[in-house]
């Protein structure tokens, strides 16, 4: 776990601070209102920092749209020109993340560290498989692990010749194994605050397979800050995912936790559909209950009871059960609605 906390906004980062959930908007930079209605979506479905990228001087001009849109801090992402980075900073944006080695000379970097020391915010330093500099390349053969991190902390170095440490890292591959060992020797090596991610994780079926096993990982061994799970999909999807995944990990209680059986040839009901509609309906619940989709009476009240609420189905209809014990039996057209009907008194 990071030693160093940095604030980006109104969110904490680092040091035992809550895992923080990004997003990244994907529309056009010059679609001002199509980015600032994706940044809403993404807010209300429980992102906690949204990045956009900051290509031109023209797409400043996101920074006061969308901080009067949303709550949550705003992250400009930048490569090469410092500039954008200095202009950014000036519009009032909450983070920045560039690579130091990429704007030029020490005065660059040394401007960029001084502006946003002035306005305490943070820089997000982030390295890629793809971005490694030719020296760690030729170092190492490929992009190796160790060379993900080495180029971290030296993208870092280049920030604290100018006393400047309100630094988040993230190593991203889309190697899994290269990703989790990255962010390993990351934490071994420095205090850093730590962005996670696996980058170019692909579809969301497999993106999320993908990012669930490098991130879970990482985050069941203490490391880890904030995530991002990245798909090739609507980004708030990303956010239902990382939702998913802190819960799963037992790191955040807020929400519906589901169990739900593999059906068998017990199974009388259409309880895939069921769990389906389930899972829909109740997305956006916040309440903090574990809710049970059973397939029969041998997988139902018993083997679920430590669920706060659930159903188990029979023939063609199904127990609503609490706590373990009976409720009411209801047809299975109606199993959902009952289901609904107990969680909204609970």
């Amino acid at each position: 776990m990071s030693k160093i906390q940095v604030k980006a906004g109104n969110v904490i980062i680092g040091n035992g601070a809550d895992v923080s959930i990004q997003s990244m908007i994907n529309k056009p930079a010059d679609d001002i209102k199509g980015t600032v209605e994706q940044a809403i979506k993404l807010e209300q479905a429980g992102c906690e920092i949204i990045r956009a990228a900051i290509p031109d001087m023209n797409a400043v001009r996101l920074i006061p749209a969308l901080k009067e849109a949303v709550s949550m801090p705003v992250v400009a992402d930048i490569h090469f020109d410092y500039k954008l980075a200095l202009e950014s900073v000036a519009a009032g944006v909450d983070k920045i993340r560039i690579n130091p080695g990429n704007i030029g000379d020490d005065c660059r970097v040394k401007e960029v560290a001084k502006a946003c020391k002035a306005k305490e915010i943070p820089i997000r330093i982030g390295v890629n498989s793809g971005s490694l500099e030719k020296e760690i390349l030729k170092k190492y053969g490929h992009p190796t692990a160790q060379a993900l991190c080495d180029s971290a902390l030296y993208h870092a170095s280049l920030l604290e010749k100018f006393d400047f440490y309100d630094i988040v890292l993230s190593m991203k591959s889309s190697d899994v194994k290269t990703m989790v060992k990255a962010y390993e020797l990351a934490d071994s090596s420095c205090d850093y605050p730590l962005h996670l991610g696996v980058t170019e994780a692909g579809t969301k079926r497999m993106g999320i397979i993908k990012s669930s096993a490098g991130i879970g990982s990482l985050l069941l061994h203490g490391i880890g800050d904030t995530i991002r799970i990245s798909l090739t999909a609507d980004p708030v999807e990303e956010i239902y995912a990382a939702k998913d995944l802190l819960k799963a990990l037992s790191i955040r209680d807020s929400g519906v936790t589901f169990v739900s059986c593999p059906t068998c040839g017990r199974t009388k009901i259409d309880l895939i559909s069921l769990a389906n509609e389930a899972q829909h309906r109740l997305k956006d619940c916040d309440k903090n209950i574990k809710v049970a989709i059973m397939g029969c009476v041998v997988n139902g009240p018993g083997e679920a009871k430590e669920a706060d609420i659930g159903i188990a189905g029979g023939d063609k209809e199904g127990l609503v059960f609490k706590k373990g014990e009976v409720l009411y039996k209801v047809p299975e057209d109606k199993l959902i609605d009952a289901l609904i009907d107990e969680i909204e008194k609970m």
